[in-house]
Parts: structure tokens; sequence; C-alpha cells
């Protein structure tokens, strides 16, 4: 755990590590270091370990305390590790105990289990996880954790809370929950948390909102890196060029079957030479053929980097 604020250190690419298995499904703890060593070491600007593309929902309490304690052993304080939390209030408590021990530096709190809560439990969920550790907390906005504009002000009250991670794409309503966050002299850090920000970081832009994680850092650091750039100098022939020759085709290929923002990118992360193991149930490998075009499309994106000199 570092002692410097979380907030003023989260500036940079995120990177979220998937988690490895071995042939037999048992946590493959060695590939898992090497992974996060050599995020760590191409440029990430923090590490959010067992989140959703860390296949969290697969994790037993044990495995997630041992991959997080090891994600801040590799780190060794060079950038802050962020881990996940979900399900209940009780267990998502539970989680975040677990991560505090681990050393962790912060919280991504993931949607409640299944349930459809009004926006008065929201609240009472986050504030009770958020006062249940020392940690500082980033609320992940999505599917059944929607939040209105009131609600995000609450949030920005709450001691602990930092940030708010949209993995919803609305942009009208965030940025009306940026309006009103700001509107009442409060602040929040506020990140684009859909499974291929590339695509949307522009529009996310226009409202302020420039943090974002990189599932492509996983498995093409040099792609994610250098739309990065292009994206923060203002290189707008880059950033398209990257956009049309391979995040979109890598988004209609997401498309293609369902938990392949988590299986895809596992995959690419083999093809890369790090054999991180396959998913865990209840989600399943790609296609081959998805496979294939995979392979074409991370191929196609190193090319474009040459053609752009990026």
């Amino acid at each position: 755990m570092t002692t410097a604020p979380l907030a003023g250190r989260l500036d940079g690419l995120l990177f979220f590590p998937v988690t490895a298995f071995a042939p037999d499904g048992s946590l493959d703890l060695d590939a898992f270091r090497a992974h996060v060593r050599a995020g760590v070491d191409a440029g990430a600007a923090a590490v959010f370990a067992c989140c959703g593309t860390g296949e969290f929902h697969a994790l037993t309490p044990e495995e997630f305390r041992i991959c997080v304690a090891a994600a801040v052993e590799e780190t060794a304080g060079r950038v802050p590790v962020v881990a996940g939390a979900g399900y209940g209030t009780a267990l998502a408590i539970q989680y975040a105990r677990l991560a505090e021990e681990a050393g962790a530096d912060g919280l991504l709190a993931m949607p409640p289990y299944l349930v459809v809560a009004d926006q008065a439990g929201l609240l009472r969920h986050y504030t009770e996880l958020a006062a249940a550790t020392s940690l500082d907390v980033i609320v992940y906005q999505r599917d059944n954790a929607i939040l209105t504009p009131a609600t995000a002000v609450a949030l920005a009250r709450t001691d602990g809370v930092i940030g708010i991670k949209d993995g919803l794409g609305d942009l009208d309503l965030m940025q009306r929950i940026v309006s009103a966050v700001r509107a009442e002299g409060l602040d929040l850090l506020y990140f684009n948390g859909l499974p291929t920000a590339e695509l949307t970081c522009a529009a996310y832009r226009g409202i302020g909102v420039t943090l974002y994680s990189s599932a492509v850092f996983c498995f093409a650091p040099d792609l994610a890196l250098a739309f990065h750039r292009a994206l923060a100098t203002g290189d707008d022939d880059t950033v398209n060029l990257l956009v049309d020759g391979f995040y979109r085709p890598l988004v209609e290929l997401r498309s293609q079957g369902r938990g392949y923002a988590v299986s895809l990118v596992k995959a690419a992360v083999r093809m890369g030479g790090l054999d991180v193991g396959e998913v865990r149930p209840p989600l399943s490998e790609p296609a081959p053929e998805h496979l294939a075009e995979l392979a074409r499309l991370v191929e196609r994106g190193r090319a474009l980097l040459k053609e752009a000199g990026a």
C-alpha cells in the first residue's frame, strides 16, 4: 500500500489484469505475477486487480486475497493497486477488508449481486462499504447500479468515496452527474469504464471525463499507449486511424459472443506468449474463427502504428 492519496495517483492508463489459471483450473500465481509485472513495466498508471477482466465473480475469497497481495508485491509501490469488491453489502465489506489486509490502495465497488435496488438502497450500500474500510472507493456504475445525479452528489459527500467509473455509456446521464456534483462545489474522479473504452474516449472527453480503463493494454500495451498519447496530444489522425482500423473492428468482434469482453482479452494475452489459461465457468472460450480474427486485428493494429509513425 502506498501512502500518497489514491485520487492524485490515478493519472494515465489504468491496467485491469486478467487472473491466470492453470490447466486444472487452479490459480496460476506465477503467471499472474508475470502479467502484472509486465503491465507495470510497460507503463500502466495503476493496477486494478481482481475486477471484471480479472474474473472477480469466479474467485474464492482466499484466491482474491492471494491475487491482490501478489499484485501489491509486484507493483512494489510504483503504482497504486485497486481491488474489486462486490456482491451484497456484507460480502462486499468482507472483500474490502481482505483487500485492505493484502495492502491494496483502493476499491472498485462492483454492482450489488442480482437485485435491482432503489437509490436509497444503493447509497446505503456504498456508504456502508466506504465506512467499513480505510480504502478509497470508486463506484462502478453499470447494469443494476445506475445512479441519479442526486445520488452521485450524496456519494461525493461520503467520506472515502473518490470516484465513479461509468460502464453504462449514457453520456447525457454522465453530463448531468458531473454538472450536479460540480454545482455543489464537490469533487469526484470520473472514469470511462466501457469494455473497449478507446472507442468512446473522444465523446467522454467532451464532458470532462479523461480517465479510462484499457482492456487492450492487457495484451497490446504498445497499441494502447500509442492511442493514449495521440488522444492526449490532439493527434486526431492517429486516433481516427486506430479507431477505424483496430478499435471499432475489435468492438464488433467482441459483440459476437457472450462474455467476450473477458474471454477475448484473456485469449489475446495467451497469443502474446503468456499462458494465463482459460476463463472459468460460467464464461467460455471464444470460437476458433473469432480467435483467428482477433490475431488478424492485433497484427493490423500494429501495422497501423507503423503507418502512423506512432
